[in-house]
């Protein structure tokens, strides 16, 4: 599949997500079937000023095939700057941050705050396209607020500077993640749409991207936190009956030690193998049975091999007691805090 120039395995890609993104992750997702993935966003700051906690996560594994940096900031010129140290990672396509609603990016007039002032966009657009020979796309909102959605003009300034295609989260920015997302928005605007148009917001379980995917005038969809509950939804969101995954305990445990060794290939320290294992392990066996009593063992233990033995034991429990089906509303959100 192409949007744009760019080529993608499939039409379902993995949302950028602040903290989750870095390359462990999106590969272990390519691995289970994301189209594509994008990096969690990264300073322009940051990267111009060599830090080196930033710097690393620019970072791309030699087995990503589809993967794009997603950079945020106010600034044209420090954002044109930044772009050209990100192209030398190797990502496919430079994205821009225009859809975060965090107070601390917003305020310094980074992510969805560039949605207030179109009439820059052009050249901002122009300044980064320039900067870079690889594609430039963007992630934006709907608009600033419901008396401002802009989703239609901020594409077609897009498009007018030669950015690729738009992936837009069905809120605004006011909305955080709040309510539901607006996919009767979604969908007019990629109608009307010149360039190709993914649509991302609430499509957190493998029915309800099913059942889109079946519908929409996207081009693609872009999934959040649905792959943080369920990692295989990649792959489940395409079976006949989406609502019965073939993936067992066992098998939840096998990809957890493949995100563990990814993780020691991204980082030596074992301070940082312990919080990420931690979180993603209790994202990724939320609804089993028994779970609420599985994490506060594992919020207690202070060592990693604690953490694989409590984690080993409960999983491989379940699949002795045939208790390998998850117990969740699949039509309810999950982790209405944030992440796509």
């Amino acid at each position: 599949m192409k949007l744009g120039s760019v080529s993608f395995d499939s039409p379902l890609l993995l949302a950028p997500m602040s903290a989750i993104c870095h390359f462990p992750f999106r590969l272990l997702m390519e691995e289970l079937g994301a189209g594509g993935t994008v990096s969690e966003l990264i300073s322009c700051h940051g990267i111009n000023y060599g830090n080196e906690k930033t710097r690393q996560m620019l970072r791309i594994h030699p087995k990503e095939r589809n993967v794009g940096i997603q950079l945020f900031g106010e600034d044209p010129l420090a954002m044109a700057k930044s772009a050209a140290v990100a192209q030398e990672y190797g990502p496919k396509f430079i994205d821009i941050n225009m859809g975060c609603p965090v107070r601390k990016v917003v305020s310094k007039g980074g992510g969805s705050a560039l949605l207030k002032d179109t009439k820059s966009l052009a050249q901002f657009f122009k300044g980064m396209k320039e900067a870079i020979d690889i594609p430039l796309t963007i992630k934006i909102r709907t608009g600033w607020d419901h008396d401002s959605i802009n989703a239609n003009e901020v594409v077609n300034i897009a498009e007018g500077e030669g950015v690729e295609f738009v992936a837009i989260h069905g809120r605004t920015r006011t909305q955080q993640y709040k309510g539901s997302a607006n996919w009767d928005l979604l969908e007019e605007v990629a109608t009307q749409s010149p360039l190709p148009i993914i649509g991302n917001g609430d499509l957190h379980s493998a029915p309800l991207t099913q059942e889109r995917m079946k519908k929409t005038n996207c081009h693609a969809l872009m999934l959040g936190r649905g792959p943080l509950r369920d990692p295989f939804i990649f792959l489940t969101s395409y079976l006949d009956d989406p609502t019965q995954s073939p993936f067992s305990p066992k098998d939840f445990l096998e990809i957890i030690f493949v995100y563990l060794e990814l993780l020691r290939d991204y980082s030596d320290m074992e301070r940082t193998h312990l919080i990420q294992m931690r979180k993603m392990i209790v994202w990724f066996v939320a609804g089993f049975d028994g779970v609420s009593e599985f994490r506060g063992k594992l919020f207690a233990s202070k060592e990693l091999t604690e953490v694989l033995d409590h984690t080993q034991e409960f999983l491989l429990g379940l699949e002795e007691k045939d208790r390998g089906r998850k117990k969740v509303d699949l039509q309810k959100p999950f982790m209405m805090g944030g992440h796509g």
